[in-house]
C-alpha cells in the first residue's frame, strides 16, 4: 500500500477547527467528489470472469477518506467491505461500519448493497456543508435518529447553499433505498451540477494547498 503524506478528512476538520477555519466550501466539495468517483470503482470491480463482485464499502466514513498534500482523495480501509458472492450472516444485534454513517437498512441488519453507501456519502456530504454532525448520541438515540429523525435543511445552517446542491444532497439521504440514489456515480455527478457561484468546485491544486495550510497550523 502506497504511502500518503497528507490527512483524513477527519483530520483536516479538526486541524481546520484548531484553526479556527472551516474547510472552504469548493474543496471539500471536491474532496468529497473524488471519494465517490473511487467508491463507484469499488462498486463496479468484477471477478474474473468479469461478472459483478457486489462489493458493498460499508464503512464510507471521514476517516476513511485521505487526502494527500497532493490534492488527490483517496478511499481507504476496505477492511469490512465484502462482496456479494461471500456476504455472510451476521450474528443478531450485529453491525460493523461507523454507527453514525450507516444506511437505515443497514442498522437492521438487512442485506446490503451499494445503496447503504450511497446514504454515508450523503451523510457526509450534509456534515461537510453544515458543519456539524447530523447523528450524534448513545448508540440507541443514533439508532432512533436514523430511522426516523427529520434530516435538517442545510440552509438553516448556511443561506448561501445553492438549492440544486441540497436537493442532490437529500436524494442521497432517502430512508427508502428504492427511492434513493442508486449508485455513488448518480450522486457525484447531482453534486457537481449543484455546486455554483462561491460553492463551485476548486481544482486538485486548490485542494492541495488548503491541505498543506492546514497541516502546517496544525504543527505551529
Amino acid at each position: 500500500m502506497e504511502y500518503v503524506e497528507g490527512a483524513s478528512l477527519t483530520g483536516l476538520y479538526r486541524a481546520a477547527a484548531g484553526a479556527r477555519e472551516w474547510l472552504p466550501p469548493g474543496v471539500g466539495l471536491r474532496i468529497l467528489i473524488d471519494a465517490l468517483s473511487g467508491l463507484h470503482a469499488a462498486h463496479e470491480q468484477t471477478d474474473l470472469q468479469g461478472l459483478p463482485l457486489g462489493l458493498v464499502h460499508r464503512d464510507f466514513s471521514p476517516q476513511n477518506i485521505l487526502v494527500g498534500v497532493d490534492g488527490i482523495a483517496r478511499l481507504t480501509d476496505f477492511g469490512i467491505a465484502k462482496a456479494a458472492s461471500r456476504m455472510s450472516h451476521t450474528r443478531t444485534g450485529t453491525v460493523k461500519g461507523k454507527l453514525a454513517y450507516m444506511a437505515p437498512e443497514q442498522t437492521r441488519g438487512i442485506r446490503l448493497d451499494r445503496r447503504a453507501d450511497v446514504w454515508a456519502a450523503g451523510v457526509v456530504a450534509w456534515e461537510l456543508l453544515a458543519k456539524r454532525r447530523l447523528f450524534k448520541g448513545d448508540e440507541a438515540a443514533i439508532i432512533e435518529d436514523i430511522a426516523r429523525k427529520p434530516i435538517p435543511s442545510l440552509v438553516d445552517f448556511d443561506p448561501t447553499i445553492p438549492e440544486e446542491l441540497e436537493r442532490a444532497l437529500f436524494a442521497a439521504l432517502v430512508r427508502d433505498r428504492e427511492a434513493r440514489l442508486p449508485n455513488a456515480i448518480a450522486f457525484r455527478d447531482l453534486l457537481v451540477r449543484g455546486a455554483r457561484g462561491a460553492w463551485s468546485l476548486s481544482d486538485t491544486e486548490a485542494v492541495a494547498r488548503s491541505v498543506r495550510s492546514l497541516l502546517d497550523s496544525s504543527r505551529t
